[in-house]
């Protein structure tokens, strides 16, 4: 049925009220409009991504046979059959590459006699050169993650430093295996030299705002390691609840969580997540924002700020209360478990949002500040609160990642600080906080919460993390960014269909070099690394019109 022409007016009206976001496809609600089907394309890269720093393929190809074909450990590697997280990399990647069922391959028909039947690839031989291949040890930010493949028949080779380059190397070599018509699983001869770009590419997710089941965390490490992510930047906490089960504040999650016993985070769910990234080779970073953000702390007695109308309490709380001895004992306390459970070098502190006017409203607040010299300035005591906060973090031998507010607001930062960027206007923030010499992280155009019609991952894909004013000195101490998928709106009902593929375009931009970035070899590339996350059981929403040749089906249908 054809709508009335009132329908279409009122159409109009509203994406006229909702700022224009969608302008650049409103011929799609034209009744008359027949959506020009996508181009066929190619990229010579075939399906990888990110894109390698150096791709050199052959005609020449190779078959994979899932009865014959083994990942093994090379006898020149430092690593061997007892390295878990190798022996668990190689059953892993053995599925990705043969998971589907084997009764697939005798479709293929009889080639006695055909002279044109590839030859075959018997085995992948990983190499690990350093004597200490670091089979035990977390990923860190300065982990080494190059590596080099050559397939050639019979034996493909993959050589890394450590075990961190060997898994990156992993799934490239899984990337580059395609099959024909008849299921048979190929590989051309191939040689690929390939290193990231920046040493940090996160991805953060909120678990306050929505409680994320634990299993749909680590579904999404998996899809970081698909797409060579190396940091889970954990927001465990916030304003709306506080889901993390501390040891030695235990009301905080029984007060905090939006159900003290099915809505947390125990230590074995944490300490889960961890061992489950590591053998991934992805660092997780928890976040405890304060002194604002902290609603949800009331199950600690005398923390936050008492509000005040005029000179009566007003019944509320505002942020953490800076004027307080407790406060920093708390803190002491707290982050000390907080460095304890999680092994990663640095705490993100947060810092950003805070608002004064409870502290304005608090009479004993007012009387600190003034014993304090600070006038009527509360950035000083803001600033005062996270130079504690900082030095208790120090004490035990952490780093930390404050959000930019920290730092525009003077904080007296130590020269390892990393500030992160997730306001507008971030090329000039950079550019300070670079002057200054900090190293710095860019989230600011990656808020993939933020979504829009059409294909927003050209958008997301085209940022270049060092576009800003300042020295190549400067532009070295970018170590990264990260995609940040804020909960307001995201639960595990939606969150991998949010977050991928788009947050696959920030992983090529943080991997490959500033000059990979055609937009049209990307698309190529993209959607056939979509089809396999889907195949891979990512529920990742589509970039365009098309189709896969395994759909996404759900664990109801495939039981």
């Amino acid at each position: 049925m054809e709508p009335a022409a009132s329908v279409w007016a009122a159409v109009a009206l509203l994406a006229s009220l909702s700022g224009g976001c969608c302008t650049d496809d409103w011929e799609l609600y034209d009744p008359n409009y027949q959506p020009e089907l996508p181009p066929v394309l190619h990229s010579s890269h075939g399906s990888l991504w990110p894109l390698p720093k150096s791709v050199v393929s052959f005609p020449e190809f190779y078959r994979l046979s899932r009865i014959t074909f083994q990942i093994v450990h090379s006898p020149e590697s430092t690593a061997s059959t007892g390295c878990s997280i190798l022996d668990d990399a190689f059953r892993r990647y053995f599925y990705y590459i043969f998971g589907r069922s084997a009764a697939e391959e005798s479709k293929r028909p009889s080639v006695d006699g055909d002279h044109t039947e590839p030859h075959e690839l018997r085995q992948l031989q990983v190499t690990i050169t350093a004597s200490d291949p670091e089979c035990k040890q977390h990923p860190h930010v300065t982990s080494n993650e190059a590596y080099e493949i050559t397939v050639v028949q019979p034996v493909a080779t993959l050589k890394s430093e450590t075990v961190w380059g060997a898994l990156r190397g992993l799934e490239t070599f899984s990337q580059l295996v395609y099959e024909d018509q008849y299921v048979t699983h190929l590989i051309n001869k191939t040689n690929i030299i390939d290193a990231p770009r920046f040493a940090h590419r996160g991805v953060l997710l909120d678990t306050s705002r929505h409680y994320l089941p634990l299993q749909v965390i680590l579904d999404t490490l998996d899809a970081m390691s698909f797409n060579k992510f190396n940091v889970f930047h954990w927001h465990i906490v916030d304003d709306p609840s506080f889901p993390y089960q501390s040891i030695t504040f235990p009301n905080l999650s029984a007060q905090g969580a939006y159900h003290p016993v099915t809505h947390i985070y125990t230590l074995k769910d944490v300490l889960t997540v961890i061992e489950y990234a590591r053998q991934r080779g992805i660092r997780v970073i928890p976040e405890f924002d304060t002194p604002g953000h902290t609603q949800s702390w009331k199950g600690q007695p005398n923390l936050l700020t008492p509000c005040y109308n005029g000179e009566i309490p007003s019944g509320t709380f505002g942020p953490i209360n800076p004027a307080l001895n407790s406060t920093y004992d708390f803190m002491n306390r707290l982050f000390k478990e907080i460095s304890w459970v999680f092994p990663d070098n640095f705490i993100h502190l947060g810092g950003d949002e805070v608002n004064f006017a409870c502290w304005k409203s608090n009479p004993l607040i007012t009387e600190f500040m003034r014993k304090q010299g600070f006038g009527n300035d509360y950035r000083k005591l803001e600033s005062f609160y996270i130079q504690n906060v900082v030095d208790i973090v120090a004490a035990n031998l952490k780093g930390y990642i404050v959000w930019q507010e920290v730092f525009d607001n003077g904080v007296k930062l130590k020269s390892d600080t990393i500030v992160h960027v997730w306001k507008g206007g971030y090329q000039k923030e950079m550019a300070a906080a670079t002057a200054a010499k900090f190293h710095v992280l860019v989230s600011s155009p990656w808020y993939l919460n933020i979504i829009s019609y059409g294909q927003d991952w050209r958008k997301i894909y085209q940022v270049e993390p060092c576009n800003f004013n300042g020295t190549e000195a400067q532009k070295k101490l970018v170590l990264g960014g990260e995609a940040c998928l804020w909960g307001e709106f995201v639960d595990a009902t939606n969150l991998a269909a949010r977050l991928w593929p788009r947050a696959s375009a920030v992983s090529e931009r943080l991997w490959s070099s500033a000059e990979t970035n055609d937009l049209g070899d990307a698309y190529a590339r993209l959607i056939k690394h979509r089809c396999r996350m889907v195949q891979r059981g990512v529920p990742a929403e589509p970039l365009f019109i098309g189709s896969c040749d395994y759909e996404y089906k759900d664990n109801k249908e495939s039981n």
